[in-house]
């Protein structure tokens, strides 16, 4: 599961309600050409993706074991979330309608706050892919979902996703304790970035 951000904005309960109601709007294709919501249809694809270690090891809050079963409850999950406005899981197609990479967004309006997790399929990073689609998400979720402020974060040691949300602007925030949904825990450094900074 997701930690909330460090940072704690004063948000009264009509923005709070309003996020609640973008989140449970908020259009995919709005994100870029390919997305959509993930649903059963998408079950195997994102299974196959995230088989890779490679772009699902330095993930923490994924369902493991990798199995049909779980992501399947996985994507259940995530639209259970995003009916009350705390999340939101979408995918995007390449042009065989592959998925070829995911994002998952999750929201706290009480704080006007969220947090984005994804991963991109090995033949697209290291293109560029990932630090325009992170940028570009970055501001969408700004547009999208009306919140303030988000916090990232990445494991200590991945190099990369730190280079990415470096160059969007957010700012380093120490370390801090990731809880995985089996239980166990790993250190992930943490940034966030407040709408209208950089």
């Amino acid at each position: 599961m997701s930690t909330t951000p460090l940072t704690v904005l004063h948000v009264s309960s009509e923005e709070a309600q309003a996020i609640r109601q973008a989140v449970r709007c908020a259009d995919p294709k709005s994100l870029g050409p390919g997305y959509a919501l993930a649903g059963p249809e998408h079950t195997q694809g994102l299974l196959s993706l995230l088989s890779d270690p490679a772009v699902s090891d330095p993930i923490y809050d994924l369902p493991r074991p990798l199995t049909l079963n779980n992501i399947s409850n996985w994507i259940a999950m995530a639209r259970r979330q995003r009916e009350i406005g705390e999340g939101l899981l979408l995918v995007l197609m390449d042009d065989a309608s592959t998925v070829c990479s995911y994002s998952f967004f999750s929201v706290w309006p009480e704080r006007s706050a969220a947090e984005i997790a994804g991963a991109y399929r090995v033949d697209y990073q290291s293109r560029g892919e990932g630090k325009q689609g992170a940028a570009h998400s970055f501001e969408w979720m700004f547009q999208a979902f009306g919140v303030r402020l988000i916090g990232v974060t990445a494991a200590v040691d991945n190099l990369r996703s730190a280079r990415v949300i470096e160059a969007a602007g957010f700012q380093p925030m120490g370390e801090r304790l990731s809880v995985r949904p089996d239980g166990t825990s790993r250190r992930s450094r943490y940034w966030e970035l407040l709408r209208g900074h950089d």
